[in-house]
């Protein structure tokens, strides 16, 4: 079978969904194109050619922009089965189903997108089973230097992707893990990850991201893949994503992640205020983001927190107090704009919909955006989250203290802090891809 696997958007990164998916099917004896519409162009001639394009929906955007793509294809060749796999594909299996896909597979889906293509009757398969992981296969994948770069200390790397783990063991209400996984995560062998690695390396990457929900949903299989990877790479730099509560707890473990060549831990606080963080049940407080902020910074790694600032039950001086709070933890300039704009998405099948306040806020589910709507009731904030977000898009020059002064101006009448621009600033590592949603 000739099979056309698509991305369509992940955070800047050479698709690892793709990658992985590609060495089971190619393993299983079917010819595989790959296509990455975030940096290509829909490739006509494999389209035409497919008896199969698979779609690699790992994040809303994704999906969003895979609708589009679909409609293309359906066009070009309406005789292709039409198959849609990654985290997002479930939770929008009706919507996939009235545009024409008929295989749609969640979880673990390697194995089960293998065994589903090979069946001629639409197939749905979520599967959290533990499967013998491959190595993933990047062949005809766009390079490296078409995706996200490290910029740090004046200097410019070409960034990898790979998975350690996935799922979670957690249930937070708003994540999309969730409805998918149920609190259940599987680890990636490590030699798996390694040689995932090593071929990137090999390929030019300098830097790793490593995507996992949570990089200390088992702490030891983590710490003993960066251990492996500073052995065999000690130049080779890295990201990991962690939960507030996990640096807390595993606090000890963080001058091992900085000494195995962690450059940034990426956290989701989500919010400061505390009545949103219970319902969200994100497991941690603003104390703990405190605490986690000065470990990290006592510990000389840097902690790039992210955000979702507004949800129906934000507050002005909510707000107000978030922006306070990132100035006062000098953490301006570890925040990308976008960040402070951000708002709850309610997605299909989310835990957010068993909550009264939700239920009786939403709109009728929006096809085209995915999404519930919802309105805040104190309309002013709404607003302002569209303001931030215009301005996070339109402006690309200045700087993120920059941005901030002015996402500060549009939320407050206060005068900024008076030491504001002059307190003192390290050359912060980011990837030059700033969304995350």
């Amino acid at each position: 079978m000739r099979i056309l696997l698509v991305s369509t958007y992940e955070l800047g990164r050479q698709p690892f969904g793709l990658a992985s998916a590609a060495a089971w099917l190619r393993a299983r004896g079917h010819t595989v194109d790959c296509a990455d519409l975030a940096v290509q162009t829909l490739p006509l001639e494999a389209v035409r050619q497919a008896d199969l394009v698979a779609f690699f929906l790992p994040m809303h955007t994704a999906t969003r922009l895979a609708a589009r793509a679909i409609a293309r294809v359906r066009a070009l060749n309406p005789k292709a089965r039409l198959c849609a796999f990654g985290l997002y594909a479930p939770l929008n299996e009706a919507y996939l189903r009235d545009i024409g896909v008929e295989i749609v597979i969640g979880g673990e889906f390697e194995q089960p997108l293998a065994d589903a293509i090979e069946q001629s009757a639409p197939v749905t398969a979520v599967s959290t089973v533990r499967q013998q992981f491959l190595v993933p296969d990047r062949t005809g994948l766009p390079p490296l230097a078409d995706y996200a770069h490290l910029h740090h200390n004046g200097s410019v790397k070409l960034a990898g992707y790979t998975e350690a783990s996935r799922g979670c063991k957690h249930l937070c209400r708003h994540c999309p893990v969730v409805p998918v996984y149920e609190g259940h995560f599987r680890i990636v062998p490590p030699e798996v990850v390694l040689e995932d690695i090593r071929r990137q390396v090999a390929s030019g990457a300098g830097h790793i991201t490593f995507g996992d929900p949570d990089f200390f949903n088992g702490p030891a299989h983590a710490i003993r893949i960066v251990r492996g990877l500073a052995d065999r790479y000690p130049d080779l730099t890295y990201d990991v994503t962690i939960k507030v509560e996990h640096l807390l707890k595993h606090r000890d473990l963080i001058p091992i992640l900085r000494d195995t060549g962690c450059l940034f831990v990426t956290t989701a606080v989500e919010s400061i205020e505390d009545e949103v963080l219970a319902r969200l049940e994100k497991g941690h407080t603003q104390a703990d983001f405190v605490e986690v902020a000065r470990a990290c910074r006592d510990a000389g790694l840097e902690l790039a927190p992210t955000f979702i600032p507004f949800t129906p039950w934000t507050t002005r001086n909510g707000y107000r107090d978030l922006l306070r709070l990132l100035v006062d933890l000098d953490l301006v300039d570890r925040v990308a704009p976008v960040q402070l704009g951000l708002r709850l998405l309610v997605t299909a099948n989310s835990r957010l919909l068993e909550l009264p306040e939700i239920a009786s806020a939403i709109e009728e589910f929006d096809q085209a955006a995915l999404i519930y709507p919802w309105r805040h009731a104190d309309p002013t904030l709404d607003e302002l989250s569209a303001a931030i977000l215009r301005l996070a898009a339109k402006d690309r020059q200045s700087t993120r203290r920059e941005l901030f002064a002015q996402i500060w101006r549009l939320a407050t009448t206060d005068p900024l802090p008076e030491n504001f621009d002059l307190l003192p600033r390290a050359a912060i590592p980011f990837l030059n891809e700033p969304w995350y949603c």
